[in-house]
């Protein structure tokens, strides 16, 4: 194996994966460290799971066990794959589980990239920018769980780990691999051990992915990932470009399951809603105990057969604060995410073989709730719509009733995304390599 990757949500896990088999690279997303061990004779390996705001010893005890499996699987380098908005707390985590994959790894240093090019989201000196704007006055300063209030990356890291914190900024990262390999060490006779790379499109990506593609650990965006490929095959680890395998059409009901309050999410669901039935549920009775998922799959029953539905659990920032606040932030979360997960289940007993799920936390609830925690990944094509196929024997039960997901990240993709990815299942869909992908407005 040539990578292991491990991702802090399931969207990211299977952005990741999607971007490596759209380069030609073979790629299991697996959702645990138990299900990683059937990896066959994949090139790379992503282990996606809910660890972004889990409590900090439980993400570390995650990475820790998914990286020993990648690791005796003799994956060459592990990546850390994180939000490109760097989602996170002054508590973590991804401070804590950088801690952990450099202890495994025997890591000295290693650099930190979220920049995504496809949604302009880079990194100058240090700063997150998110289109033209910092990302502290974008909408992520809204978030619920996560609100990034802070641009400075340097600044966001430091306050999550007991590592010192460093930059690469973006005249190193301009200049190519040499240059940055000239900073690293200065960095490093500094006593720094981590840092940020500045990066705004894909050439300094690329300087960045030939610098550090021989390092044990790196960490960064999907962008970052996919300038890999092309320099393994310069290096003799990869065979010729492999053409991704073909990706059926998968004919039954449509379902989006939204849990995502960001901003973009529920701007897509009122798109949606012009055209297809809706579903608010009512967080606060199924908290209370009241039969909410029962009364959710009566009112799929009369429209499932007719034409997609979508069920949310998705509000403003101002109610879910209010909920917050009477129920507690973990719990609240837990409730949505058991809500939508059994409802998941339910639709699937009726039928539903198409499903779109917004929201990383949620992603992962509502695939634990379908038994599924491998899957075969269709090739990137176009930001935040990666397609996989489920491939767990326990929730699949023949090749010609396949169950396909889109998971979708909360804060990305066209407003008309849900009908683009819900066609793209009935129909396949065409390919876009990530590393040269035209670029999206933010």
């Amino acid at each position: 194996m040539i990578l292991g990757g491990l991702a802090d949500d399931l969207t990211g896990g299977l952005e990741l994966a999607a971007m490596l088999v759209a380069e030609g690279v073979s790629t299991l997303l697996a959702t645990s460290a138990s299900a990683a061990k059937a990896i066959g004779n994949a090139d790379a390996v992503v282990i996606a799971q809910k660890t972004r705001i889990a409590p900090a010893p439980e993400a570390r005890a995650l990475f820790e066990a998914g990286a020993s499996v990648l690791r005796a699987a003799g994956a060459r380098q592990l990546f850390f794959k994180y939000c490109a908005t760097f989602d996170s707390t002054d508590t973590g985590n991804i401070g804590p589980c950088i801690e952990v994959l450099m202890a495994q790894t025997g890591s000295e240093f290693t650099a930190c990239c979220p920049t995504f090019p496809e949604y302009q989201r880079a990194v100058f000196q240090g700063h997150l920018f998110v289109g033209d704007r910092l990302v502290s006055e974008s909408p992520k300063k809204d978030d619920p769980v996560t609100p990034m209030t802070d641009p400075d990356l340097v600044r966001v890291l430091q306050r999550q780990t007991t590592q010192r914190v460093g930059l690469i900024s973006h005249l190193d990262v301009r200049a190519g691999a040499t240059a940055i390999a000239q900073r690293v060490a200065m960095l490093r006779s500094e006593g720094i051990d981590c840092a940020i790379a500045d990066a705004a499109d894909h050439q300094d990506l690329a300087h960045l992915a030939e610098a550090t593609v021989h390092w044990p650990l790196m960490t960064g965006g999907s962008s970052l990932a996919a300038h890999y490929p092309a320099l393994w095959r310069q290096l003799g680890w990869l065979d010729s470009r492999r053409a991704p395998d073909d990706f059926p059409p998968v004919r039954g009901h449509g379902v989006v399951l939204v849990g995502s309050c960001a901003e973009q999410t529920r701007r897509q669901l009122d798109v949606f809603a012009r055209s297809h039935p809706v579903l608010a549920l009512d967080l606060k009775a199924h908290v209370r105990g009241d039969d909410v998922v029962g009364a959710a799959l009566a009112w799929a029953d009369a429209r499932l057969s007719v034409e997609p539905i979508a069920v949310s659990t998705s509000d403003t920032p101002a109610n879910v604060a209010l909920l917050q606040a009477e129920f507690g932030v973990a719990r609240l979360a837990a409730s949505a995410e058991d809500l939508l997960g059994r409802i998941a289940s339910g639709l699937r007993a009726r039928g539903a073989r198409r499903f779109l799920i917004a929201g990383g936390e949620t992603s992962g609830a509502v695939l634990a709730h379908l038994g599924i925690d491998r899957l075969q990944v269709g090739p990137f094509a176009g930001p935040s719509l990666p397609l996989a196929l489920d491939v767990t024997s326990t929730s699949t039960n023949s090749s010609s009733d396949p169950l396909v997901v889109c998971l979708k990240s909360g804060k990305l993709a066209g407003l008309d995304a849900f009908e683009v990815a819900l066609d793209r299942m009935a129909s396949g869909g065409s390919v876009v390599s990530a590393a040269t992908a035209e670029e999206q407005p933010a």
